[in-house]
């Protein structure tokens, strides 16, 4: 695959995944174009060597992976995890707010948002929508209602004089965004109805039982700069590197035993029933290794590249930084190093990575937070700690991390899926 193809699909990819369930939704639809064949949880599984396979949980969480023709317990497995959320505001169950003749929605915030951005952004609404049918069945279905139909208007600088040096954000008052005009009561789930049977009108929905729904910025993601050396959009923490991870998959030739994981709610902590805390991939790998004994046989000979984008030297704030390990957008996928284990990295994983990336030919750099100020964290020391698999903790770099629209390069997650593919492929990952 060439870069160019690469980063269109990768444009369609951010366009279709306003919410972790389209992202799973657009993930699945791909799997499958390329034949990998669904399981659920719920049924046995009769896995064929060189089987292509993924299972979704919760709507949100998917894991894929090509079972090798050599046995993991003896070769181990090749995994990549990524996370399909980003921070957000979510509608509140009762969300209707009728004051000063408009209708505005409650929202929460969901993760460590940087609030500022959304303000002023033409908004539009998505999620998940649980509802009784005509025969009453409960079932779910995604909604999206595309167009922007929402805003979150900024005061007037001429009544906050202060509002460019200090402008403090109280998340209950100041967030929820207009809607509509009106002074009569309005029943939000009666307009979400009326959305489903827009989207759906084969599901015979009837009414609306609950939700899981987002608000997202409407303006797709882009190629920008003079010579289109970045790419602008929203949620690119992480669905760049759930896309890098997917596209590493699809070439992976079926020797080694290759796993792509990507967790809902990594932005809250990762403690839930389909996160990274979750008992989701670790019931995976014992169902694909065929026994706890084939489990603990098989993470002795495995690695789990943990993918999530890092933060890049910004060069209005280079002071942020510190200036040896200040990863600069286009220079190459990142290694996240930290000595409080925020990054599970090891100098045998990193050392691993750094060598498939010689062998790619990808450029590659170090990121290690100013010793003065704390640092993310990913996934990777959660999978490491509930399933031992030794991790390298890498992403690409980026700007304006958690915002509504996030900025990072066109080169840096090609170089990634490279170095990922031929991860899937290695024959050896560990020390001698």
């Amino acid at each position: 695959m060439k870069q160019q193809e690469f980063n269109r699909g990768l444009l369609d990819f951010l366009r279709r995944s306003p919410t972790p369930y389209h992202a799973v939704a657009d993930l699945v639809r791909q799997l499958k174009g390329a034949g990998f064949e669904a399981l659920r949880e719920s049924d046995e599984w009769q896995l064929e060597s060189a089987g292509r396979y993924y299972v979704v949980s919760g709507g949100s969480s998917i894991v894929a992976f090509v079972k090798g023709r050599h046995d993991p317990a003896d070769s181990g497995l090749r995994a990549v995890g990524a996370h399909t959320d980003s921070p957000c505001l979510k509608i509140k169950p009762q969300p209707e707010i009728t004051q000063c003749g408009y209708l505005q929605l409650g929202v929460e915030v969901y993760g460590n948002a940087l609030l500022n951005p959304w303000f002023d952004r033409d908004l539009s609404i998505a999620g998940r929508v649980v509802f009784s049918s005509a025969g009453d069945d409960m079932r779910s279905a995604l909604i999206d209602y595309r167009e922007a139909i929402a805003v979150i208007p900024s005061l007037a600088i001429h009544l906050d004089s202060n509002a460019n040096e200090a402008h403090p954000i109280n998340k209950h008052q100041h967030l929820s965004p207009v809607v509509q005009i009106t002074t009569d009561d309005v029943d939000f789930r009666s307009l979400l109805l009326q959305q489903l049977i827009k989207e759906h009108a084969d599901h015979g929905a009837k009414d609306v039982l609950d939700y899981d729904l987002y608000l997202y910025d409407t303006q797709p993601a882009a190629l920008l700069g003079l010579k289109r050396e970045f790419i602008a959009g929203a949620r690119l923490d992480n669905l760049v590197s759930c896309y890098t991870g997917l596209r590493a998959l699809l070439e992976a030739e079926g020797q080694q035993t290759a796993v792509l994981v990507c967790n809902d709610h990594e932005e809250v902590g990762s403690q839930s029933s389909a996160g990274a805390q979750g008992p989701f991939l670790r019931s995976v790998l014992r169902r694909l290794c065929g026994d706890a004994v084939g489990v603990h046989r098989a993470v002795q000979h495995s690695m789990l590249i943990s993918a999530d984008n890092s933060h890049g030297i910004h060069p209005n704030h280079a002071d942020k930084h510190d200036a040896n390990h200040g990863p600069i957008i286009n220079n190459g996928p990142v290694i996240k190093i930290n000595a409080n284990q925020r990054y599970a990295t090891t100098a045998e994983t990193s050392a691993v990575f750094r060598r498939l990336c010689r062998t790619a030919d990808v450029p590659l750099q170090v990121f290690v937070s100013r010793a003065d100020l704390a640092c993310g964290s990913t996934i990777g020391p959660i999978i490491a700690a509930e399933t031992g698999i030794r991790t390298v903790d890498v992403g690409v770099p980026q700007f304006a991390m958690h915002s509504i629209r996030e900025l990072c390069g066109s080169r840096d997650a090609f170089h990634l899926c490279k170095a990922m593919s031929l991860f899937f492929n290695e024959a050896h990952v560990s020390l001698a």
